[in-house]
């Protein structure tokens, strides 16, 4: 098995594997054994960063994906230094509610003792004080839990504020941007306002939702919880699976397999972030790294441009 390249988070982080596997929704619908393989074959492909975030919310169902990928690691031989943990916080509770009890939490359910990574969640408040966070952050940097953070669709003023902050106290800013971004959904990461981000504060973009909670691969049925829909896109998108396919057939690939192609030609990506369910759908979404190879990207890029369903609909300035 080939090993996929690496890329560097943000201008100073360490390299990781241009794919990433979440586990929003996977694990806790595998069978164990195969999912310890999963991870193993991962792994082994040079798949290094995984993101275990804590997603249960209070009174909601429990969640356990992050609890099974410690039985996981165990179960496959890992050692702490063999992958790249990526967690999420939460504001909704901050500054309430500390991001160090959020994340001994997180740590705690998920065995390990700090993040290579750390994502924040949605800015949902305009009050947040931006401010005081970069510093919260900082101070968890200081004390050895997280080496990097970035933020999850915050917009590029925003995240211009938070390095202005980070410069003017001469601590670390955020280092990459998780956005969703994919064949349909391109407005925000392709947009100028992001381009100056990713260019003049060197910060590196982490494509998420890249398959629309499978709607982009013609999975319509079922009940999995799909994520927010910005500009109210979605019936677009799910009349354009077949388009999908059919590019997927004309290239001799697979529609996953084109999606996940598509992501790694923006320049700024660092690493696209997915779920998968079993090994062998792991193996297949492997294959998007040669099929960038044998296309290229400027051919990608050509063949999605009909399925860009975002397009004069979604402000690229971002959320």
């Amino acid at each position: 098995m080939s090993v996929i390249p690496q890329r560097r988070i943000g201008r100073d982080g360490p390299s990781t594997g241009v794919l990433a596997l979440g586990s929003w929704h996977t694990y806790d619908r595998m069978d164990f054994r195969e999912a310890v393989t999963l991870l193993r074959t991962a792994v082994d492909a040079g798949i290094t960063l995984f993101d275990v975030g804590v997603y249960g919310i209070p009174g909601g169902e429990p969640v356990f994906t992050d609890v099974l990928f410690s039985a996981m690691v165990r179960a496959a031989g890992l050692a702490r230094e063999d992958y790249q943990l990526s967690s999420k916080l939460w504001l909704e509770g901050y500054p309430e509610h500390s991001l160090r009890g959020q994340l001994e939490n997180a740590f705690f359910r998920a065995g390990v003792d700090h993040a290579d990574l750390v994502v924040l969640g949605d800015l949902r408040r305009e009050d947040t004080d931006l401010h005081r966070l970069v510093l919260d952050l900082d101070e968890l940097r200081r004390a050895g839990l997280i080496r990097q953070w970035g933020v999850n669709n915050w917009s590029a003023t925003t995240i211009r504020a938070l390095h202005e902050f980070a410069r003017e106290e001469n601590v670390p800013g955020p280092a990459i941007a998780q956005l969703k971004y994919s064949v349909a959904r391109r407005s925000i990461p392709d947009g100028a306002p992001f381009a100056a981000v990713f260019g003049e504060l060197g910060v590196s973009l982490q494509s998420s939702d890249i398959f629309e909670g499978g709607v982009l691969l013609g999975k319509t049925a079922g009940a999995r919880q799909i994520g927010r829909d910005p500009g109210g896109v979605r019936g677009r998108i799910a009349e354009s699976a077949a388009g999908v396919a059919e590019i997927a057939e004309k290239l001799g690939t697979t529609p996953a397999q084109f999606c996940l192609a598509f992501t790694l030609t923006h320049p700024a990506n660092t690493t696209t972030l997915f779920g998968a369910t079993s090994t062998a759908q792991l193996k297949d979404n492997l294959g998007a790294v040669d099929l960038v190879e044998r296309v290229g990207a400027a051919e990608l890029r050509a063949l999605a441009e009909p399925l860009w369903a975002d397009r004069d609909v979604v402000d690229p300035e971002g959320p």
